[in-house]
């Protein structure tokens, strides 16, 4: 067992709540810009203005201290200012991904008791009424049990509705709510997306937000600092986005918005952010992108050399520094290669935050060598949700970092790794089997099996319930394998199997997005993906990428073969949950036949 406990550099008061930067930002700096729109930006005094005004409509609307009141939508200026007029009332918000079907919102609105629910668009409002009747009628302000009963659609105005409705509510019946509110009430919950089973809600109070982002700002000086920006465009209803926002609030970081990210280059552009929050599957489409373009525009063999001389650069910042050869190769390719990635970027981004899955060494190290510092972290939504992160001084590639100030991380003798600290979820709401099974004395089993070096920097090397033991007992953690193969720039999902089978195998899915380059530079065009899971070349590049990944594996652990699947996994059938994990026990079931003729061979 092994265990590292960093002291907290932020005191959470009993009567403190996630409202009250927002409060202090307009009396401190009223005139700081705190948001850009499109048509117009919103300062520290305007937003506070903005969120009374809402608060004092949910008030006169009836939602009491402590009511629940749904929030879908994509990501938007309307989120924000909804969400802390909830918790300006002493609510609870409960996030609900906007691709969400019928089934799901009916289960976490039930479930949670939504007194009200807020929804972006009529097909939004439409999913709502399906799974909540009594949710059913816009409008419908009632404060008779059971509750308000109201669907508010942000692209119908119905948000100026609410404000006009609170015309006639005194101004400090919102300050008598705030000063209600206390540090351990419960701020939202969050219904994890979940691999396997029903969402779970995940109880936060305003104490366990707080403490992870008021623990985390002071050491992230690179990110949060006078003058940055940031593109929000990660789902805000997935907490690592959610983080970010209430950080980039205190922080008075200036935010926009990029609801739509078929558009986030042209927003990258447009705002020029200092630093963006992402998933890895977001930079290694960058990346992917980049090399595809230069490989079809005759100048692979300049990207590949640049590529390699920028995780050279990268791997000798970590070994004494890079010698005078190294530095001068890498700013011939800074001008020729580097500078071009950045500008994609809008031109000032020098650092990202990744987070919600392995970014991998290769990555990690191609990132920092082009010049953006791309500074790993992790967590769960019931650790509110950071755990450990790299900071500007203190990182090392391909581990997720130290642990946060305040937060204590142990290795369990199986493997697994446990945390310790306020960031801890109170509760599965009404779940207190579920509760009892993830927090022990204190501690939040994770479920993920990870190493703490002599260092402290932790590095995850699993998850507890995905180990696979094959029918001659070896053990085999697939995000090892599946990490490396998804690195290929034609490949967009890897699910390797092999439990209880005599041979450890994988199931692949082409990326869609990067074929068409692909098939150009071989000279074909117009084949789609199930005609192609037998083309000779393709199943040569995809075993190139194979025999790769093997490398980090011993033989009894190697992929022995793979399968190409005829389609991607998507959220909409039901494979990938909204933060793209792999749904393995929904993939084993319906490629059932795909992986027993593996076995048959």
């Amino acid at each position: 067992m092994r265990e590292m406990a960093v002291p907290a550099v932020v005191t959470i008061g009993d009567g403190d709540s996630l409202t009250d930067p927002v409060w202090v930002n307009a009396d401190r700096h009223p005139d700081a810009v705190q948001f850009l729109l499109d048509d117009r930006q919103v300062t520290c005094a305007e937003f506070r203005t903005e969120v009374v005004a809402l608060a004092r409509g949910l008030i006169a609307a009836g939602v009491g201290p402590g009511d629940r009141v749904g929030l879908m939508s994509r990501t938007r200026y309307e989120w924000t200012l909804t969400d802390y007029a909830i918790w300006s009332v002493g609510a609870v918000t409960v996030p609900i991904y906007e691709t969400s079907s019928a089934e799901q919102v009916r289960w976490i609105l039930a479930d949670s008791g939504a007194v009200a629910c807020v929804t972006e668009s009529a097909a939004h409002t439409a999913t709502v009424r399906e799974a909540a009747p009594l949710l059913a009628k816009p409008g419908r302000l009632s404060v008779e049990p059971p509750g308000v009963q109201s669907v508010w659609q942000i692209d119908a105005g119905d948000l100026t509705t609410v404000i006009a409705r609170g015309a006639d509510v005194d101004p400090d019946a919102v300050a008598q709510r705030r000063a209600g509110v206390r540090a351990d009430d419960t701020a939202t919950i969050i219904y994890t997306s979940g691999t396997t089973g029903r969402p779970k809600g995940c109880v936060l109070s305003h104490r366990n937000m707080l403490a992870d982002i008021g623990n985390a700002v002071p050491e992230l000086d690179i990110l949060f600092h006078e003058g940055s920006t940031t593109l929000l465009f990660l789902p805000l209803a997935h907490a690592f986005a959610r983080l970010l926002q209430i950080g980039a609030v205190a922080a008075r970081v200036q935010t926009a918005f990029a609801p739509d990210v078929k558009n986030l280059v042209a927003d990258l552009a447009r705002v020029r952010p200092t630093f963006v929050l992402a998933v890895p599957r977001v930079f290694e489409k960058v990346y992917n992108s980049a090399r595809q373009k230069a490989h079809g525009d005759g100048k692979g063999k300049i990207f590949d050399a640049a590529e390699a001389t920028a995780i050279a650069y990268s791997q000798a910042l970590e070994t004494g520094g890079p010698g005078v050869g190294l530095r001068l190769k890498h700013a011939l390719f800074d001008r020729l290669v580097y500078g071009k990635l950045r500008a994609a970027l809008g031109g000032r981004c020098t650092a990202a935050i990744s987070g919600g899955a392995p970014l991998g060494e290769r990555l990690g190290h191609f990132y920092r060598g082009i010049g953006l510092l791309v500074l790993e972290g992790y967590g769960l939504t019931e650790t509110s949700p950071a755990i450990t992160f790299n900071r500007e001084g203190a990182q090392k590639v391909g581990t997720v970092g130290r642990p946060l100030p305040g937060v204590a991380v142990r290795i369990a003798d199986d493997g697994e790794i446990l945390a310790k600290g306020d960031i801890i979820f109170r509760e599965y709401f009404n779940n207190p089997v579920a509760t009892t099974e993830a927090i022990s004395d204190g501690w939040f089993h994770t479920g993920d099996l990870g190493e703490l070096d002599d260092d402290g920097f932790l590095r995850i090397t699993g998850r507890k319930k995905e180990i696979l033991v094959t029918a001659g007992g070896k053990n085999v953690a697939p995000a090892v394998l599946e990490d490396r193969v998804r690195a290929h720039p034609l490949i967009s999902q890897c699910m390797v199997v092999g439990d209880q089978r005599p041979f450890i195998a994988a199931l692949v899915t082409l990326d869609e997005e990067a074929l068409p380059d692909w098939l150009a530079t071989q000279g074909r065009a117009g084949t789609g993906l199930a005609e192609l899971r037998d083309d000779p070349a393709v199943r040569a590049a995809i075993q190139s990428a194979v025999d790769e990944a093997n490398k980090a594996v011993s033989k009894a652990e190697a992929i022995r073969v793979f399968r190409i699947l005829p389609r991607d996994f998507t959220e909409a059938t039901g494979e990938l949950t909204p933060s793209m994990k792999v749904k393995r026990a929904v993939v084993m079931k319906e490629y059932a036949d795909e992986i027993d003729a593996i076995y048959l061979r």
